[in-house]
């Protein structure tokens, strides 16, 4: 029997969420507005992500953000395809089955790297839980390709978990990107309806043996803030990386992308998120970036001189 498949009937961007009840949103306060893009260097940027056929992070998961960085020429390139494997509930990157990597993407991002004249590039992907190596391969690909065109750069990758792809993050490794960043996202308890497809301690694991395999690699991790989470929670959560030696934390406010995705409990206040900060440096961190409107790649490229600066001021240099 053939079981033939209608192309021209449009999938929903998130098929296992169409059936779950509409949440209510909340409105948002004024310290989470953010001016609308478009201006001309915008439109460039825009232009040469298209040149290029490249995937971003910051339109595929509505960044709002995306209009000062792009007006910046700062882009985040999302690899291997724009449908992820997972279903994670805050996420607003398509779900399903991906298509086939492909060969010329590395050499495609590394041109559009160039043409930006990035002199920081964040590479981040969907999950590829498909692939036997979850993708690892292909990421050490595109840090190589972006070394040999333009090797002034410095390159963040902010990755999935590997989970259960043995071997995978020794590839990554290996290729040498500047930052290794891969983000918690949120609490432990938070992890079922959360991000049901990953588990706490293996993100934890896996930042730390980044580590091990590389001590000079800066580590980074990112979490949102608004699910339902306890403060005590953030501050275990703090002491679970600081266990890992990550350098760098990230807390930035959770916005719902639709009625569908996980309900936004409340929106936390400036003065929390600078708690947050203090708090975090304390404990040790090399770097702290806590506000409402702070992403994973948001500044990245001055944040990533900071560090430098940050360790070598450790180091007594």
């Amino acid at each position: 029997m053939v079981t033939l498949i209608d192309n021209s009937i449009a999938r929903p961007r998130h098929p296992e969420k169409a059936n779950r009840p509409d949440t209510v949103t909340l409105r948002k306060p004024d310290w989470i507005r953010v001016k609308a893009p478009g201006s001309p260097i915008y439109k460039e940027t825009q232009a040469i992500v298209r040149e290029h056929g490249l995937v971003t992070v910051c339109e595929e998961a509505g960044c709002p953000n995306i209009g000062e960085c792009w007006s910046k020429k700062h882009a985040t390139m999302m690899i291997m395809g724009e449908i992820c494997t997972r279903a994670c509930a805050f996420c607003n990157v398509r779900t399903g089955m991906p298509g086939p990597l492909d060969p010329n993407e590395p050499e495609n991002v590394a041109k559009a790297v160039e043409k930006l004249g990035l002199a920081h590039v964040v590479i981040t992907s969907v999950d590829r839980d498909d692939l036997a190596d979850g993708g690892a391969r292909h990421f050490a690909d595109v840090i190589l390709a972006i070394r040999a065109r333009y090797p002034r750069t410095t390159i963040e990758i902010l990755t999935p978990d590997f989970l259960r792809k043995e071997g995978a993050l020794e590839i990554v490794v290996a290729a040498k990107p500047d930052v290794f960043n891969h983000n918690l996202e949120t609490v432990p308890s938070k992890y079922l309806k959360v991000r049901p497809g990953a588990r706490y301690f293996h993100s934890i694991r896996l930042l730390q043996k980044v580590k091990e395999l590389d001590p000079t690699m800066f580590t980074k991790s990112g979490i949102m803030v608004g699910l339902g989470e306890e403060r005590n929670e953030v501050l275990q959560l703090m002491d679970d990386l600081r266990s890992a030696d990550v350098d760098f934390l990230t807390i930035g406010q959770y916005l719902q992308p639709t009625k569908k995705h996980h309900p936004l409990i409340r929106f936390v206040t400036p003065d929390e998120f600078k708690s947050f900060a203090t708090v975090a440096t304390a404990k040790g961190f090399s770097l702290v970036s806590s506000s409402p409107l702070t992403r994973s790649s948001h500044h990245a490229g001055e944040d990533f001189a900071a560090l430098k600066a940050a360790r070598m001021a450790k180091l007594g240099h």
